[in-house]
């Protein structure tokens, strides 16, 4: 099964993690289910940019963005080419290396 590394994130994950997760897993769900509490504001419909990470490795395993991701990724804070929707991303069988970004759109976090 492969690992997905989560780099430190200030708030969510302040000393990073590894967690093993089965393939065809949402990157989001498999946070979530680790206790990473990443926002998804829009429930993982792909209508928000909230659960936006940036993938460091194994960016190319996951599966192919579709057009609503793409255009819902361009009003995401800290937009880098390997940005993905954590909701959307779907886990092949490589490890990845992801970063939650800072900041999201919201101004207030929910909570789910």
């Amino acid at each position: 099964m492969p690992i997905i590394k989560i780099l430190p994130h200030a708030s969510l994950c302040p000393e990073g993690k590894q967690i093993t997760v089965a393939s065809g897993t949402s990157i989001c769900e498999a946070l979530l289910e680790n206790h990473v509490e990443i926002e998804h504001a829009c429930d993982m419909s792909a209508a928000c940019t909230t659960c936006h990470v940036i993938v460091r490795e194994g960016f190319n395993s996951l599966n192919e963005m579709d057009e609503t991701e793409e255009d819902l990724l361009d009003r995401a804070w800290g937009l880098e080419a390997n940005s993905r929707l954590s909701c959307q991303a779907i886990v092949a069988g490589k490890d990845l290396t992801i970063e939650i970004p800072k900041y999201t759109i919201n101004h207030a976090r929910e909570n789910h």
